[in-house]
Order: structure tokens, then C-alpha cells, then sequence
């Protein structure tokens, strides 16, 4: 196996877990290259899967830095929630085991592309794009289009256009919908809108989007996955479309989505009942009293 190892080495316990992983892997592995300041080129690299340490916003990074030559991830999480991130340093020869024999499946996520005035070429993005104001924090005024057509006019805190992945980040609490990891479809959703009419949108990511700036407002930022900051100028443009890649996640036979749901977000449990597994069958759960 080809791998390269991927992570934030300035995130605590990123560079520990490394030491402890990285001779592992090199025993049974061909390790292609280390990247813990994520700033290395991918795009010569021969590699059938990327092991990324960190979290979920490691994830994200590493996603972007692959570009147009994505391969197959797997995250050993040392964050906090690990929605994407989802295995452990001490799982380490499970998930060689199961590479090595083709014990896994590979969730193919919808990526999204946005360009702005001040970019020279289209952004990368795995969760969501988010418009917002700074200082002194007034509200944004904007319009959408979709392939052309005015769809509604947004007065709000902001507005997120979110992939199927990022349906469980900042769109889950500004109250969007949970969609299919492998749907290919956008979330728009207003962040405490104006007008309570204003409600989250699903729309097929094989539209192009438009948010238009309205009136002479102070710069707004458009901001890529929580991590890269696009500023905009009053009046204008940003458009966001269906990247030509996606996003492949290793998952291995023992998870799958909807039991991660159910832990990370605790989702679809009642008070005082525990969820246990079917004999045989992960994704299917029983519910009894504790």
C-alpha cells in the first residue's frame, strides 16, 4: 500500500500521535510522504489512500490541499466531535487489516467550487461557504440566483450554501436539514433571517448558484470551509457550482452514517434508553431500557 500522511501539526497532540502511527504504518505500508504543515504539492504523488491526523477541520484542509487528484481518506481523530474523523491512534492495525484486504466501502461526498471577485481561479470546498459581515456586524443584504433566475432576496446574520457533509455542521444549528452523505444536492440556508418566511432551500448541485450583494454595504467576507476567507466588494458577485471531483471517505465495514449520527449528535435516542447493535448488522440497532 501507498500512503501519505496528513495532518496540523500546530493542533495539540497531532505531532505525539504521529510518533506513535507513523512507524506502524512504515512496517506495512509504503509511506509516500508526511505533511503535518499541510503545504506539501499532491498533485505528483502516487498514493491509493491518505491517513490524516487530526479532526474534522484537518479533514477539510487535507481535502482542499488534494485538489482535483482526490484520494481515498481516512481520519484518526484528535479533535473534539470527529464526524469525519471517526477512528482512533489504537485502531491503527484494524484499519490496515482492513485496508489491505478491501474490508472497507468509499462514500463519494460532493465537493463545491466558488469563485469571487478577488479570486484567479475556482476555491475548493468540502463543508460550506458562508456569507458574513464584520465589525460593526450589521446585517447582510443579499439575492440569490439559480442558473440565472432570482429565487429570493435575503435580509439575515448571513446565508451558508452547504454540501450533503456540511448539512451536519453550521447549517444543522442554524436549523437545515440532515441530507444523504452521497446526495448531490446544495443547502441554502439563512442564518436568523429577517423574515420567518425565510427558510432553508435544497436545490440540485447541478445548478450554478449566484449570491449578489446588495446596495452600498459595508465588505462582507464569503469564507470556505470555516478556513479561507474571501472578502467582496459592495455589489458584488459570488458564484458557487459542483466541483468536477469528490470527496472519497474510507469508511470500514463496522460504521456507517447513520451510526455515527447516532453517537456523534446523539441522534434519534430517548432519554434513559441505550442503542446496541444487531448481531451482524451495523447499521441496524436495537433499543432498550438501561
Amino acid at each position: 500500500m501507498r500512503l501519505v500522511v496528513l495532518g496540523n501539526a500546530l493542533r495539540h497532540g497531532v505531532s505525539e500521535a504521529a510518533v506513535q502511527i507513523i512507524p506502524q504504518l512504515e512496517r506495512r505500508a509504503d509511506v509516500r510522504i508526511v505533511d503535518l504543515h499541510q503545504t506539501a504539492n499532491l498533485s505528483e504523488i502516487e498514493a491509493d489512500y491518505a491517513i490524516v491526523l487530526g479532526g474534522d477541520g484537518a479533514i477539510l484542509r487535507a481535502a482542499r490541499q488534494m485538489g482535483y487528484r482526490q484520494i481515498p481518506t481516512l481520519g484518526i481523530n484528535l479533535g473534539r466531535l470527529g464526524f469525519l474523523a471517526e477512528y482512533q491512534c489504537q485502531e491503527i492495525p484494524h484499519i490496515l487489516d482492513s485496508l489491505e484486504s478491501g474490508r472497507f466501502s468509499l462514500t463519494h461526498h460532493l465537493m463545491l467550487e466558488c469563485i469571487g471577485p478577488s479570486t484567479d481561479k475556482p476555491i475548493l470546498g468540502l463543508n460550506d461557504l458562508s456569507i458574513k459581515s464584520g465589525p460593526p456586524f450589521r446585517m447582510v443584504e443579499l439575492s440569490l440566483f439559480i442558473d440565472g433566475c432570482e429565487v429570493s432576496q435575503y435580509r439575515a446574520d448571513g446565508v451558508l450554501i452547504s454540501t450533503p457533509v456540511g448539512s451536519t455542521a453550521h447549517s444543522l444549528a442554524a436549523g437545515g436539514p440532515i441530507l444523504g452523505q452521497e446526495m448531490e444536492a446544495f443547502v441554502i440556508t439563512p442564518i436568523c433571517p429577517h423574515a420567518l418566511t425565510s427558510r432553508p432551500l435544497v436545490e440540485s448541485a447541478a445548478r450554478e448558484l449566484v449570491l449578489k450583494l446588495c446596495g452600498d454595504r459595508d465588505r462582507l467576507m464569503a469564507i470556505v470551509d470555516g478556513q479561507v476567507e474571501i472578502p467582496l466588494e459592495p455589489n458584488g458577485l459570488i458564484t458557487i457550482r459542483k466541483a468536477p471531483v469528490f470527496f472519497q471517505l474510507i469508511r470500514l465495514l463496522d460504521r456507517s452514517f447513520y451510526r455515527t449520527l447516532r453517537e456523534k449528535l446523539a441522534w434519534g435516542t430517548l432519554p434513559g434508553f441505550r442503542t446496541e447493535l444487531l448481531p451482524g448488522s451495523p447499521s441496524t440497532d436495537i433499543r432498550s431500557p438501561i
